[in-house]
């Protein structure tokens, strides 16, 4: 088990930042993929970013606003969001996957979620 709480959510306007923090109850040295997914409203979970190492990954749609980043001195998972759009609207999840293979998917422990509202 791999207990995750997600903060940091909010509601901003298009343009702002965020910064969503996600603290695990465990080593986060010890976990090979640590990622955020999100979910829009009537939408599936998608893919937002993952980081292993010193390696990062991202969904094209956040590439270049979106960074991911990681203490493991604090177990925490960090996702610094800048000019924020109206369709990053959504509920940020945080997830773990204990093994290699690809950074996009088999994750296998969830947090409960933190919302991002974005205003036009």
């Amino acid at each position: 088990q791999v207990p995750l709480v997600e903060s940091g959510g909010g509601l901003v306007q298009a343009g702002d930042s965020l910064r969503l923090s996600c603290t695990a109850s465990r080593r986060t040295r010890d976990i090979f993929y640590m990622g955020w997914f999100r979910q829009a409203p009537e939408k599936e979970r998608i893919f937002v970013a993952a980081i292993t190492g010193a390696s990062t990954y991202y969904a094209d749609s956040v590439k270049g606003r979106f960074t991911i980043s990681r203490d493991d001195a604090k177990n925490t998972l960090y996702l610094q969001m800048n000019s924020l759009e109206p369709d990053d609207t959504a509920v940020y999840y945080c997830a773990t996957k204990l093994g290699p293979g690809r950074p996009t998917v088999g994750y296998d422990y969830w947090g409960q979620g933190t919302q991002v509202t974005v205003s036009s």
